[in-house]
């Protein structure tokens, strides 16, 4: 996760993180990817039930109940050991998250013990009714899927209508006073709809939109044709930068970041170097903070059915299941050939990724989008749109 506004529009400084001590459990969210300690945030993906039919779902997402889903109590018990194993934050997905009957029962409890709860979702079924009972719980955030205006967004949701119904999501939650924010996956298809997204962010008055880099995963496998060349990853980098510093410099700032592919820091600090060399300095110490991807270290996912992944793309290999043992103790069982090597993963890089001169604030970016492209986890990232000069 990078920060756009955070780093091009300096609206944080490293100075920030370490007032902190940069420990999850002291940090407020929008510094916790400087914390030095990692402790997971942890993606649940509490049922793969869903009312629409994503073509770029990860999940695999069908409208039929499931019957291996987690049970309320032995959600509850999962989220005893996180809050005790010091997750910071609980972001529930899905499928569609609100499908299930017991969300509210559980995030509330998550918020009970500690944690920052929020919710991923396509925003379709936040009635004002809805808003209210999330509120009322105290989810920090609610992100809402949009990829696109109403005609490709429409397209991508497989369900007519599914963006007008997203956008009474939105205004539910902006009367109910939850903070609301949008999820954008980048793709050939919807990149020409940035500008617009700009737009609906500046009418609406969204605090908060977070722009997905394409993942080889689920119905994603499908798409690798329709992610963006290398060219056009950095044409799109560049205007997310422009219109985030336009409305930082109109007085109304926006939270912007980018997701899934950790060549995005480099390319700020390499801007920004010709720009103001001064801001890049405290940029490079930020993204050392950060240092890049996550997966099966900063970051994990649960499965409805309990299964425990790196992330929540690599839903193909499992840790183990929390049904038979914790989180906590799957998560540092080292034993484990894969988990021990995502532990310390800039030691098996390979190729260009092996001496990339970047490799400590990257990490060898996204493995399972190397391993969905060559069939070997520590190839260099395909998505890596850095010259072979810049990173030498």
């Amino acid at each position: 996760m990078i920060g756009i506004s955070k780093l091009y529009c300096g609206t944080v400084e490293p100075s920030d993180a370490l007032r902190y001590g940069r420990m999850s459990s002291q940090l407020p969210s929008h510094l916790l990817q400087f914390s030095s300690d990692k402790r997971p945030v942890v993606v649940w993906n509490i049922t793969r039930q869903c009312n629409l039919k994503c073509v770029h779902c990860y999940a695999h997402a069908r409208n039929i109940p499931s019957d291996n889903e987690l049970t309320t109590m032995e959600g509850k018990n999962l989220i005893d050991d996180l809050a005790g194993f010091g997750v910071p934050v609980l972001l529930i997905s899905g499928g569609e998250p609100l499908v299930r009957k017991d969300l509210h029962e559980l995030a509330a409890y998550a918020v009970e013990k500690g944690m920052r709860a929020v919710i991923s979702t396509n925003g379709t079924l936040i009635t004002p009714q809805m808003a209210g009972t999330l509120k009322k719980i105290g989810l920090s955030y609610v992100g809402i899927s949009l990829d696109g205006m109403e005609e490709i967004n429409d397209r991508f949701r497989g369900v007519k209508g599914a963006f007008r119904s997203a956008l009474k999501g939105i205004e539910n939650c902006k009367k109910a006073g939850i903070k609301v924010g949008l999820r954008f996956t980048i793709n050939k298809i919807n990149v020409g709809e940035i500008p617009e997204l700009f737009k609906l962010l500046e009418e609406k008055d969204i605090p908060r939109v977070c722009f997905y880099h394409l993942v080889y995963a689920g119905r994603g496998s499908k798409l690798v044709e329709e992610d963006l060349t290398h060219e056009e990853s950095r044409k799109a980098v560049d205007l997310i930068m422009d219109l985030t510093k336009r409305l930082h410099d109109l007085g109304k700032p926006k939270e912007v970041l980018t997701v899934d592919n950790h060549a995005d820091g480099p390319f700020i600090y390499l801007r920004l170097k010709k720009e103001n060399p001064e801001r890049a300095q405290e940029v490079l110490e930020l993204l050392k903070m950060n240092e890049g991807n996550n997966s099966g270290r900063g970051i994990g996912c649960i499965s409805w059915d309990g299964e425990v992944h790196a992330d929540q793309f690599w839903r193909h290999y499992s840790f183990g299941n929390v049904k038979d043992r914790p989180f906590s103790e799957i998560w540092t069982d080292t034993s484990d050939p894969l988990m021990k090597k995502l532990k310390e993963k800039k030691k098996y890089a390979k190729g260009r990724c092996a001496t990339c001169r970047w490799l400590d604030i990257c990490a060898g970016n996204f493995r399972v989008r190397a391993e969905a492209v060559t069939g070997d986890a520590w190839a260099p990232d395909p998505a890596c749109y850095l010259t072979d000069e810049e990173i030498s």
